[in-house]
């Protein structure tokens, strides 16, 4: 059953923790929170066999980006500068943020 919040929204910086990029530091483009995966510039790219088409008169083979799944990535704390786990808190305005578990600082502004 999926859900429908991750921890990891777009353009966050995180740490891919497995898989065949494991280790490398990226920025998150798209979450898709109904299949739990992001999209991260750059990283787990694929091979796309692309058609000749109006906009791309040109076909051939293009690399792009593909989706991994949200456990296999780790969100980069922006003060602490390591991977770590996040926690929600609501401040004193109602509003809720996310916070590293690690340094115990806000990361949303």
């Amino acid at each position: 059953m999926p859900q429908d919040k991750l921890k990891i929204k777009a353009g966050d910086r995180v740490k891919i923790i497995a898989g065949k990029d494991k280790g490398k530091v990226g920025d998150v483009l798209r979450s898709l929170p109904r299949e739990n995966r992001v999209i991260i510039e750059g990283l787990n790219m694929v091979s796309k066999h692309q058609r000749a088409s109006r906009e791309m008169m040109q076909g051939g083979i293009i690399e792009q980006p593909a989706a991994i799944h949200v456990s296999n990535v780790k969100l980069v704390c922006r003060n602490c500068g390591e991977p770590a786990r996040t926690g929600r808190r609501r401040l004193s305005s109602g509003r809720k943020v996310r916070y590293c578990k690690n340094c115990d600082e806000n990361i949303d502004r």
